[in-house]
């Protein structure tokens, strides 16, 4: 099955009011193009999920959505790193779940795998355990942690092959894969798209069978330079050099 679809034919999957989750992690491995286009499409009321917020701010990664006003719930672990984000949330723009961040994947990876919860110490005695069933296993305590699932899912890789399977480059295979197992519906942006059998199996790190559509994403030097310039433009990247 050729999985290959253009951008404009996955956004025809977007409607107000659905719940989308989204791999990377501030900003790298993000699906960065999708997201322009879903910023783009003007579909509003969204639920999203990710695990960090975006970073460097100024309208780059998730924050152009929260920029356009088209969230209604985030469900994530952090969200400072985006001022725009972050001054949305204190203008109570949209409503915040926040979970601490090893409990945010194993929830999403309940979700893609069939699981009924995931049984976790993290938060017992805190805020963390409000509105929480707590179970004590052989004399320890536990907070039960329910799957999460979206829609749809957006995640991305640096190669994908027509059927589907997405091979990972660097720290981007952090949340993307488990992201990947967790929606109705999976998009993989990628940097090249090749025939089936150039990706060395050993190699795959999402299979074919949770990707409904492959979409050309920017290619990678594009990609570095968007990163480049982003960071250049915050002054933190000189300021690094020069320190170095």
């Amino acid at each position: 099955m050729n999985k290959v679809m253009k951008i404009e034919q996955v956004m025809e999957h977007l409607h107000d009011g659905m719940s989308i989750m989204f791999g990377g992690f501030l900003g790298v491995g993000a699906p960065l193009h999708c997201i322009e286009k879903i910023a783009q499409s003007g579909v509003k009321d969204l639920t999203i999920m990710s695990i960090v917020s975006s970073n460097p701010p100024s309208g780059f990664d998730l924050a152009v959505l929260f920029q356009n006003k088209q969230v209604k719930k985030y469900i994530t672990s952090h969200i400072g790193t985006s001022t725009e984000i972050l001054e949305a949330a204190e203008n109570n723009e949209f409503e915040l779940e926040l979970y601490p961040q090893g409990t945010w994947i194993e929830k999403i990876r309940c979700g893609g795998y069939g699981l009924g919860g995931v049984l976790t110490p993290t938060g017992v005695n805190t805020l963390v355990e409000h509105g929480k069933q707590r179970l004590t296993v052989d004399g320890k305590d536990y907070l039960l942690e329910t799957p999460l699932r979206a829609d749809m899912a957006f995640i991305k890789g640096y190669r994908g092959d027509r059927i589907g399977n997405v091979q990972y480059r660097g720290v981007s295979v952090s949340s993307n894969p488990i992201v990947a197992a967790a929606a109705d519906f999976t998009v993989a942006e990628v940097n090249e798209i090749v025939e089936q059998g150039e990706i060395d199996p050993m190699t795959v790190g999402t299979p074919s069978v949770f990707v409904n559509a492959v979409v050309q994403g920017y290619r990678f030097d594009e990609q570095e330079q968007i990163m480049l310039k982003r960071w250049m433009q915050t002054g933190r990247l000189s300021q690094m050099e020069d320190s170095s």
